[in-house]
Protein backbone atom coordinates (compact mmCIF):
# COMPACT_ATOMS: atom_id res chain seq x y z
CA UNK A 1 0.00 0.00 0.00
CA UNK A 2 2.78 2.42 1.03
CA UNK A 3 4.11 1.48 -2.24
CA UNK A 4 0.93 2.44 -4.66
CA UNK A 5 0.78 5.86 -2.55
CA UNK A 6 4.52 6.57 -3.39
CA UNK A 7 4.14 5.20 -6.91
CA UNK A 8 1.32 8.29 -7.36
CA UNK A 9 2.75 11.00 -5.61
CA UNK A 10 5.44 10.96 -7.63
CA UNK A 11 3.63 10.44 -10.75
CA UNK A 12 2.31 13.74 -10.07
CA UNK A 13 4.86 15.88 -9.26
CA UNK A 14 8.48 16.67 -11.41
CA UNK A 15 11.68 17.92 -10.15
CA UNK A 16 14.07 18.07 -12.35
CA UNK A 17 17.83 19.10 -11.87
CA UNK A 18 18.31 20.43 -15.32
CA UNK A 19 18.83 23.99 -16.06
CA UNK A 20 16.05 24.07 -18.76
CA UNK A 21 12.77 22.83 -16.76
CA UNK A 22 11.12 23.83 -13.79
CA UNK A 23 12.13 22.36 -10.00
CA UNK A 24 9.41 20.98 -8.37
CA UNK A 25 6.58 21.52 -11.05
CA UNK A 26 3.19 20.06 -10.26
CA UNK A 27 0.91 18.83 -13.56
CA UNK A 28 -2.80 19.00 -13.13
CA UNK A 29 -5.70 18.76 -15.61
CA UNK A 30 -7.37 21.70 -17.06
CA UNK A 31 -10.88 22.03 -16.41
CA UNK A 32 -13.25 20.52 -18.42
CA UNK A 33 -15.07 24.08 -19.45
CA UNK A 34 -11.85 25.39 -20.90
CA UNK A 35 -11.88 25.77 -24.65
CA UNK A 36 -9.93 26.70 -26.94
CA UNK A 37 -9.64 30.77 -28.30
CA UNK A 38 -12.33 31.38 -30.21
CA UNK A 39 -11.41 32.04 -34.48
CA UNK A 40 -10.39 34.69 -35.98
CA UNK A 41 -13.18 36.79 -37.26
CA UNK A 42 -12.95 37.50 -41.03
CA UNK A 43 -11.82 40.43 -42.56
CA UNK A 44 -14.93 41.07 -44.18
CA UNK A 45 -17.03 40.13 -41.79
CA UNK A 46 -20.14 42.28 -40.52
CA UNK A 47 -21.30 43.38 -37.21
CA UNK A 48 -25.63 43.48 -37.58
CA UNK A 49 -28.12 44.38 -35.30
CA UNK A 50 -30.90 41.49 -34.08
CA UNK A 51 -33.82 41.86 -31.94
CA UNK A 52 -36.84 40.28 -30.11
CA UNK A 53 -39.54 42.45 -28.43
CA UNK A 54 -37.88 43.52 -25.61
CA UNK A 55 -34.09 43.65 -26.69
CA UNK A 56 -31.96 44.59 -29.95
CA UNK A 57 -28.22 43.25 -30.05
CA UNK A 58 -25.45 44.16 -31.73
CA UNK A 59 -22.33 41.66 -32.83
CA UNK A 60 -20.82 39.33 -35.43
CA UNK A 61 -22.37 36.37 -36.53
CA UNK A 62 -21.63 33.17 -33.91
CA UNK A 63 -20.08 35.94 -31.41
CA UNK A 64 -21.61 37.23 -28.08
CA UNK A 65 -23.46 40.02 -28.91
CA UNK A 66 -21.12 43.63 -28.48
CA UNK A 67 -23.84 45.99 -27.24
CA UNK A 68 -27.14 44.85 -25.86
CA UNK A 69 -30.69 47.26 -25.09
CA UNK A 70 -33.32 46.10 -23.55
CA UNK A 71 -36.56 47.22 -22.70
CA UNK A 72 -37.25 47.03 -18.52
CA UNK A 73 -40.47 49.18 -17.50
CA UNK A 74 -39.67 52.17 -19.57
CA UNK A 75 -35.83 52.60 -19.03
CA UNK A 76 -33.79 51.59 -21.87
CA UNK A 77 -31.02 49.12 -20.01
CA UNK A 78 -27.33 49.66 -22.08
CA UNK A 79 -25.16 46.55 -21.82
CA UNK A 80 -21.80 46.63 -22.82
CA UNK A 81 -20.72 43.03 -22.91
CA UNK A 82 -16.77 43.63 -22.28
CA UNK A 83 -15.36 42.34 -19.01
CA UNK A 84 -15.56 45.08 -15.80
CA UNK A 85 -13.87 45.08 -12.75
CA UNK A 86 -16.29 44.15 -9.62
CA UNK A 87 -17.28 47.44 -8.06
CA UNK A 88 -16.43 49.37 -10.64
CA UNK A 89 -18.00 52.24 -12.49
CA UNK A 90 -17.62 54.50 -15.37
CA UNK A 91 -18.93 56.64 -18.01
CA UNK A 92 -19.63 54.91 -20.98
CA UNK A 93 -19.32 57.90 -23.57
CA UNK A 94 -21.96 57.57 -26.99
CA UNK A 95 -21.07 59.96 -29.94
CA UNK A 96 -23.65 60.14 -33.34
CA UNK A 97 -26.69 61.66 -35.36
CA UNK A 98 -25.03 65.10 -33.23
CA UNK A 99 -26.06 63.92 -30.17
CA UNK A 100 -23.48 63.18 -27.38
CA UNK A 101 -24.64 60.22 -24.48
CA UNK A 102 -22.53 59.95 -21.00
CA UNK A 103 -24.22 56.80 -19.81
CA UNK A 104 -23.06 56.35 -15.97
CA UNK A 105 -22.88 52.35 -16.20
CA UNK A 106 -21.69 49.98 -13.45
CA UNK A 107 -20.46 46.26 -13.02
CA UNK A 108 -23.38 44.29 -13.39
CA UNK A 109 -23.64 40.58 -12.87
CA UNK A 110 -25.54 38.92 -15.62
CA UNK A 111 -27.77 36.07 -14.32
CA UNK A 112 -26.25 33.30 -16.61
CA UNK A 113 -22.94 34.52 -17.05
CA UNK A 114 -19.54 34.63 -15.69
CA UNK A 115 -18.02 37.66 -14.00
CA UNK A 116 -19.10 40.91 -14.57
CA UNK A 117 -20.19 43.19 -17.42
CA UNK A 118 -20.95 47.23 -18.29
CA UNK A 119 -24.45 48.23 -17.36
CA UNK A 120 -26.65 51.34 -17.15
CA UNK A 121 -30.28 52.71 -17.83
CA UNK A 122 -31.52 55.57 -18.96
CA UNK A 123 -35.18 56.25 -19.01
CA UNK A 124 -36.40 55.37 -22.88
CA UNK A 125 -37.86 58.81 -23.10
CA UNK A 126 -34.56 60.65 -23.13
CA UNK A 127 -34.08 62.63 -26.13
CA UNK A 128 -30.30 61.53 -26.36
CA UNK A 129 -31.25 58.09 -27.33
CA UNK A 130 -31.24 59.47 -30.57
CA UNK A 131 -27.90 58.34 -30.73
CA UNK A 132 -28.76 55.18 -31.19
CA UNK A 133 -30.94 55.78 -34.36
CA UNK A 134 -28.09 56.00 -36.16
CA UNK A 135 -24.61 55.06 -37.31
CA UNK A 136 -22.74 55.54 -33.61
CA UNK A 137 -19.44 55.37 -31.96
CA UNK A 138 -18.78 54.17 -28.34
CA UNK A 139 -15.97 54.09 -25.89
CA UNK A 140 -16.15 53.23 -22.17
CA UNK A 141 -12.41 52.90 -19.76
CA UNK A 142 -11.08 49.32 -20.11
CA UNK A 143 -13.86 48.51 -22.49
CA UNK A 144 -12.31 49.97 -25.59
CA UNK A 145 -14.06 51.37 -28.79
CA UNK A 146 -16.59 50.22 -30.44
CA UNK A 147 -18.59 51.55 -34.06
CA UNK A 148 -21.47 50.77 -34.79
CA UNK A 149 -23.40 51.01 -38.40
CA UNK A 150 -27.14 52.64 -38.42
CA UNK A 151 -30.14 50.48 -38.31
CA UNK A 152 -33.80 50.64 -37.76
CA UNK A 153 -33.55 47.76 -35.00
CA UNK A 154 -32.74 50.08 -31.86
CA UNK A 155 -34.92 53.19 -32.59
CA UNK A 156 -37.84 50.68 -32.77
CA UNK A 157 -37.24 49.18 -29.71
CA UNK A 158 -36.74 52.81 -28.27
CA UNK A 159 -40.16 53.82 -29.39
CA UNK A 160 -41.85 50.51 -28.10
CA UNK A 161 -40.05 50.91 -24.63
CA UNK A 162 -41.40 54.92 -24.43
CA UNK A 163 -44.59 53.97 -25.40
CA UNK A 164 -44.64 51.52 -22.72
CA UNK A 165 -44.27 53.67 -19.92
Amino acid sequence: MVLLLAACSASSATTTAGKDGPVDAVRFAMPADSSAPPAARAEDAKGAWAATPDTARFGYPGEAPLLSLECRQGALVVTRNVAAPIGAAALFALQGSGYILRLPVDATAVPGRRGYVWQGAIPADDKRLTVFKAKFVGTLPGGGHIEVPASDVPGALIRRCAGAS
